[in-house]
């Protein structure tokens, strides 16, 4: 739903107290969320999902199955982002990455906190849009990450302005609009769940 395209990690150099990697959420029933294994089956599946026309195109990403196994490699042994796949009643949906903003590209485009986390979705299959997948996801998303990293403020999204699907599911949320965000292959709506409204930024 707003991953626009892989190596966002930032170039700018980090500072001395570097900010821990992203951390793994526990999701409520019936979620359950793990991360992407690039020796498994996993490579296989996002194959498949992200060469789904709702998913290409905002994405971007129709690889084979060898530079999927390459990338979940690449972002598990890094601490910029965490590339999970989420289950609902035990059967796979969504691909999920959790990122640290101070990390990432998106650091210098907004005031952001150090500890912010930020969230790229997509769902796999078009059978799961339009029913409020998305929206019951990423509500249970930022309720554990705001849970499992006690110092993050607020999680956040950029997804395209142009994907109306995805900018009504993080809305219903709880996710706020917070301006807009210039990237090289988009602009981007801002959208903020803070862990409360003195959390968002200023």
């Amino acid at each position: 739903m707003s991953r626009p395209t892989a190596h966002r990690e930032s170039a700018a150099p980090r500072p001395a107290a570097a900010v821990p990697a992203p951390p793994l959420p526990r999701l409520a029933a019936p979620w359950t969320l793990r991360p992407a294994d690039p020796a498994g089956t996993d490579p296989d599946t996002l194959a498949c999902w992200m060469a789904q026309p709702h998913v290409e195109a905002f994405w971007h990403q129709a690889w084979p199955r060898d530079r999927w196994a390459g990338e979940l490699a690449d972002q598990r042994a890094g601490d910029h982002s965490l590339p999970c796949l989420v289950a609902e009643d035990g059967r796979d949906l969504a691909y999920v990455e959790i990122y640290r903003v101070d990390r990432d590209r998106l650091a210098g485009r907004y005031p952001h906190d150090p500890r912010d986390l930020g969230v790229h979705i997509a769902l796999g299959d078009t059978g799961d849009t339009g029913r409020g997948v998305g929206r019951r996801l990423l509500g249970a998303l930022a309720t554990a990450l705001l849970a499992a990293d006690p110092g993050c403020r607020r999680v956040v999204a950029e997804p395209d302005l142009r994907n109306a699907p995805s900018l009504r599911a993080f809305t219903a949320a709880g996710y706020r609009r917070c301006g807009e965000v210039f990237l090289p292959e988009k602009t981007a709506a801002l959208l903020v769940h803070p862990r409360s409204d003195k959390d968002l930024p200023r």
